[in-house]
């Protein structure tokens, strides 16, 4: 089932069980969203993201960086992570995605994807450090990209497009029950920017 219309209730649950998914649409306007962008591009410490895969170190062409209340410690594809402290463009992104959403966070995991030949592979953000059940708030800039969701037990998938500028929320036991991705396209060639707000448990 494809879920390209932007008509939908941006608090329909995109999942039909397991999980709850809430797709808020746009939420800047064209030249904030510009704005936040670019300054996200200029002022963030970019670094190629790195996995341990079967005793192999794997570089990634996509690019990371992870930022925080502290400097808290994230694992995941077996590497760790050290958060930078916020910047001022992150802390006030963070407060409009917490009033957006209705949620609170204390960290960010930002992905670059340099254009659409950069993707990221089905997997669920089940992370120890992570907050059980707790919301992911998921703010696209740059290209539209599509997204996709497939149930762990069932096989049932989800797709939407994630618009310049919008806000994608993850919460409930979808993480538990539900895997996503974001599939590498040849249509692509502008890049996009990706920060995903959560709360990291001590």
């Amino acid at each position: 089932m494809d879920l390209f219309s932007s008509t939908h209730n941006a608090l329909e649950n995109l999942l039909p069980f397991d999980g709850i998914v809430q797709y808020h649409g746009v939420i800047f306007s064209s030249e904030k969203a510009d704005y936040f962008f670019q300054r996200l591009l200029e002022t963030i410490e970019w670094r190629q993201d790195e996995a341990i895969l079967f005793g192999k170190r794997i570089i990634t062409k996509r690019k990371v960086a992870w930022y925080g209340d502290q400097t808290f410690e994230y694992t995941y594809s077996n590497t760790t992570k050290k958060a930078f402290p916020w910047t001022p463009e992150l802390l006030v992104l963070k407060k409009i995605v917490e009033s957006e959403s209705g949620e609170t966070y204390n960290s960010c995991l930002l992905n670059l994807y340099h254009n659409g030949d950069e993707g990221m592979a089905w997997h669920s953000d089940r992370e120890k450090d992570l907050k059980k059940n707790g919301a992911i708030g998921s703010l696209s800039l740059g290209a539209e990209r599509k997204f996709a969701f497939k149930h762990k037990r069932s096989g049932e998938k989800r797709e939407l497009k994630l618009e310049h500028g919008s806000l994608l929320v993850m919460t409930g036991t979808t993480q538990s029950h539900w895997l996503h991705r974001l599939p590498p396209t040849k249509k692509i060639i502008t890049p996009r920017i990706n920060l995903t707000f959560r709360t990291i448990v001590q």
